[in-house]
Formats: C-alpha cells, structure tokens, sequence
C-alpha cells in the first residue's frame, strides 16, 4: 500500500482485467451531471428543469442575456427542486462561487437543470447546470455550474429533512462531496479573516502615477429598492434571485464608470445571505470598485434593509464580490486604468482585493487541476491549505464512489478490487477488522505509526500540523527492486469523521511540493495523486477497512503481479495492519473521547 503504486495505462493494459467480476452493475450516468441513468428510464425524483427563450426585455445593451435575469432563473429553479424535496417552502442561503464560460444571446434558450445533493438536517446543497441552445443551429454550450444551499422552513413545526438516496455514480459522487463543500461554507468567513491576516498583500500604489489612476470614489453607487409583492414568494420573503439580481444591476454600474465601456460579469463570489427580506423592506444596495488589475477589476457590493424611513438601524442582508472584464470585438479581455482607493477602508478593500484574487486562483488551480497532469504536487502555503485539504477529502471520496470496480481477488476476507478509468489504474483493498471505527481512524491518520506495519515506509517525519484535522509529512520508502535509490514523498493527510452515520471516517493522502523539502540527490521524489482510508462502523468493535490508491508513474511490475496473483504482497501488507489495529485498539481510550 505504498503511495507510489501504479502507472498510466497504456492501450493494450487496458484488456487485462475486463473480464473479471464486478463488484456492482455499471449504471452509469451520461456525460451529462443531470441525465437519466442508461437503460434504467432512472430520473432523480428532485430534478427541475426550466427552459426560457431570451427575448429583448431579458438582454442588455449588447443584446445579450442580463446575469441579474440569469440569476433570477437560476434561484428560481434551485428552490423549485428544494421545495420538492423538503415538501415545504425554502428559502436560500447561499449561493458558491459562479464562473461564467459563455454569454447568451438574444434569441437563444436558456435550459437550467437542478437537483437535490444532499439534505443535511434542515438544509439541502442543490447543484444546478445552466446551458444555453441556438435553435437555428442546434448547437449548444455550457453556460455555468452553480451550488446553492437552501434551508427549508416551516413555520409551526420544526424541520427535519429525509434524507437522499443516491442511484448513478454521478450522484454517489456529488452526495459524497457535498459534506466536504458544506464544512467549506461554514469556516467561509474565518477562513477569508485568516488568509487575510496571515498572508503579506503586495501592491504597488506608492510607485504607480497618479494622474492614470481613477479614484475609487467616483466609481460609488447607491440604490434603493421597494420590495413589492411580485419580488417575494407565496410566504413574502424576497426571492434570493431577485436580491442577487439587484446586486448585479449596481455592481454593473460601478464597474462602468471605472472603464467607460459595458462590462462582462466573469465570476461570482459567494453569495451568503445573512438575514431574511420581506415585502414593505427597503432594500439599500452599495457597489463599488474595490481594485483594478491589468484585465479585470473587482466590485463589491453591500445590501441592507430597512421597514421605515425612520429606522435608524439598518439590517445586513447580503455582501458579495464580482469580477468584471471589458471585452474588444474579437472577445479579448482589454487593459483597465488603475484604481486610486481612499485612504482607510478604501485601501483595506483594496489590498483585501488582491487578496481574494490570489485565494479565487489557488481554489481555480486546485479544484479544477486535471489528474494527468505532470507534476501532480500542488505548492502548499497557508493561502491554499483550506481549498488543498477540500481536494484532497473530495478526490478520495469521488474515487470510493465510482461503480465500475472490479474485484480481482479474494484471499481470507481480503479482497482486492482494480479500476480502469482513463489512464489510470486505481487499487482498492478491503478487509474487516474486530475493532471500533474510531480507534482504526486515529491509528491509521497518524503517518508516523505506518512503518510499524507497512515496509514500505521506511521512516516519516512530521514537518507540520496544520491543524486538528491536518498534517503535512516527509516519508521515505526503502529502495525497490530495479531502483538506484529510494524515493521521498511530501504528503498532506486530511482526515475527516462522518457527517451522518451512513458517512466513512475518511483519510486522505496527496503530494505536496514545500519549499523546505526540495527534492535531493539522495532520494527519487515521488509522487502520490489520490490514495487513503475509508472506514465505515459495521458494528460494535467491527469496522471495514477500505484502502484506495489511484496510480501514479511508479513501479508498473509491483502493482501488476499483485493484482494478477504472482505476488503476495498486498494481503501481507493488509494482514499486518490488521495485527497492527488489533494490537494497538486500547492505547487510545482518552483520545476517543474526542470523536
């Protein structure tokens, strides 16, 4: 079970397992998140679809789609989808960070597709895909992808949602993830505070001249609006949609009047609605551009709300950050003038702004890095470690949950199962063993107890504790038959307890790169892309064992000749850290009580 197992496939590998068994019937999903299971006529009882043709009234000055009418539909859908599932009305919470890969044009149709991801105890995440179609052409794009969290309400009694049961890999996927991006949410704001106090913001304002700049200030907007009754659903609470597409209609106007020309909204950043909204509110709406970057600029917006014109308190109800590009004719991003900001807050948001930017690319290059990309270590710094640790729960948990795993052998209870998915190869080991599921977990997630039971790691060292959940170690495997030397890995282990009680106690394992551990002559730098533990309670002291480990370029022969039969290696490996857990399930009484 070492981190290094396993190689890209190549062509003619990819026959050599395709007549074992497999562990489940293959009912996979399409190419498309929301399409019905193949062969079952399955439709996932949550979805909604709406399409709608965009006519004049829906466009903007350059005939295209207004995001604030997107964003409408989009939340209008989401809690369609929500309501169906919670049998009650909702209400929305959040909405993630939104990229926009495509505009829509006036003529075409909009097809927006929901569904449930998972309920949680009175909240739900609903994924939502947004697709726009020519009807000339038949061509279609892909528009955005979009998380919304809605929490249902019920005004005489308390809810509790059922929860979703999961039937495609698509959907396996997406529920098991869906706990990872809900942790996510909940540490949002800390995790920005702490990014923002522990990283150093480099800006140049004292060097750039001043007559380029634009003051900040004359970018402001102010706006007001009456929440009537068409704005708000059958319980009078404001339509999530529509505040978000009042936000955009301001925040438009800020960042034009910073580069005189109509901007494109390129991307959202979350929406999190901090208060509810009723009909009789007014709702103050304040925009402005926080800093300008060579292509693109960076617009906040406030929404606060108030019932009478002599209140002097007014209610937060929204923030949210967008990022705005001017495009030339061939759809190019133009450069923008710089942004002059006011003394005090104004430089506050303006290096917070740059801040932001940084944290929105780290979470684009890690979230959305391809697996067969070479090197497959990410940099680890303190900006990043939140959306690192993200990936790394959520990659092993995609992996447990694909279908088309085959069970290859079968020695005393210890079962090996293989995946050829794409290029790569994947191994899967499973065993039960007579102890709690909370001993096993903090046994196996501390790295520097592994060599006690597994060869292959000759010695690991603790280079840091990130924090409770985690650790960053050095590892080091002795050499391998065919090697000069032995190879060194700088691996991140993320742990995880359930979330619900059908949820793994999980512990993931991926490379990282560090700027105190530079690859040396002495050692080969290896390389792990996804591998780790899931644990789930199958009783009292009896836990199933599941150790996942998705190939990366290493020693191709050890992995065949085990999967094959020629070697015995993994069960050997497997049995010994069954004797390990058994030997070592009553050294962890106090720290027990923690889980």
């Amino acid at each position: 079970m070492i981190q290094n197992v396993g190689s890209h496939l190549r062509r003619g590998f990819a026959s050599v397992f395709s007549s074992r068994t497999s562990r489940k019937s293959a009912s996979r999903a399409g190419d498309n998140d929301f399409a019905m299971a193949e062969g079952e006529g399955y439709r996932n009882p949550t979805e909604v679809q709406m399409s709608q043709l965009v006519l004049p009234c829906h466009t903007n000055q350059r005939g295209e789609l207004s995001v604030g009418q997107l964003l409408k539909w989009i939340d209008t859908t989401a809690c369609l989808s929500a309501e169906r599932h919670a049998g009650c009305p909702c209400v929305t919470a959040s909405m993630d960070d939104i990229y926009f890969e495509h505009t829509i044009s006036v003529g075409q149709v909009v097809n927006i597709k929901a569904k449930v991801n998972r309920a949680f105890n009175s909240s739900m995440e609903v994924g939502i895909q947004v697709a726009s179609e020519d009807l000339c052409s038949e061509k279609q794009w892909n528009v955005c992808k979009a998380l919304a969290t809605f929490v249902a309400h019920r005004e005489i009694s308390k809810v509790k949602l059922k929860q979703i049961t999961p039937r495609t890999e698509e959907e396996k996927m997406e529920h098991s993830v869906a706990a990872e991006r809900r942790r996510m949410r909940l540490v949002y704001a800390d995790t920005i505070k702490d990014l923002l106090a522990n990283c150093v913001i480099q800006d140049d304002l004292e060097s750039r001249d001043c007559s380029l700049m634009v003051p900040a200030e004359k970018t402001r907007v102010e706006s007001v609006e009456l929440v009537l009754p068409p704005h708000a659903n059958h319980q009078g609470s404001t339509f999530g949609g529509q505040i978000m597409a009042w936000m955009e209609n301001v925040a438009t106007i800020a960042a034009s009047r910073l580069c005189r020309a109509h901007p494109t909204l390129k991307a959202i950043e979350m929406f999190h609605f901090r208060g509810p909204s009723q009909v009789g509110d007014r709702l103050v709406l304040k925009a402005i551009v926080n800093n300008a970057f060579k292509h693109s600029m960076e617009v906040g917006v406030c929404v606060e709300a108030y019932r009478q014109e002599a209140e002097t308190r007014r209610r937060h109800i929204n923030s949210a950050f967008m990022t705005f590009v001017v495009l030339d004719p061939d759809d190019q991003p133009q450069m923008l003038p710089w942004i002059r900001p006011q003394p005090g807050d104004g430089e506050r948001r303006y290096r917070e702004a740059s801040a932001r930017k940084k944290i929105r690319l780290d979470r684009k290059y890690i979230v959305s890095r391809k697996q067969a990309e070479v090197p497959l270590s990410v940099p680890w710094d303190p900006s990043n470690q939140v959306y690192l640790s993200y990936n790394n729960i959520s990659s092993l948990k995609m992996l447990v949950a694909k279908d088309n795993w085959v069970l290859s052998s079968e020695i005393n209870q210890v079962r090996l199962y293989t995946l050829e998915d794409d290029k790569f190869l994947s191994f899967h080991l499973e065993m039960v063993v007579h102890v709690d599921a909370a001993q096993a977990f903090l046994l196996l997630s501390d790295l520097r107890r592994r060599p006690e039971w597994d060869k292959h790691y000759r010695s690991v060292e603790l280079v840091q504790q990130v924090d409770e959940d985690d650790a960053i170690y050095h590892v080091i495997s002795p050499v391998l038959s065919g090697d000069a030397k032995p190879q060194d890995f700088v691996i991140l282990a993320s742990r995880r307890k359930p979330c619900d009680s059908g949820d793994p106690y999980a512990i993931a394992l991926r490379s990282v790169t560090l700027p105190t551990h530079c690859e040396t002559p002495e050692y080969r730098r290896g390389e792990t892309l996804c591998s780790g533990f899931c644990l789930w309670r199958e009783g009292d002291q009896l836990t199933k064992v599941s150790y996942y480990n998705q190939a990366t370029p290493g020693v191709l022969n050890y992995v065949t000749t085990n999967v094959t039969g020629l070697s015995s290696e993994f069960y050997t490996t497997v049995k010994a850290c069954e004797q390990f857990l058994l030997d070592n399930r009553n050294d962890l009484a106090p720290s027990l009580q923690t889980l």
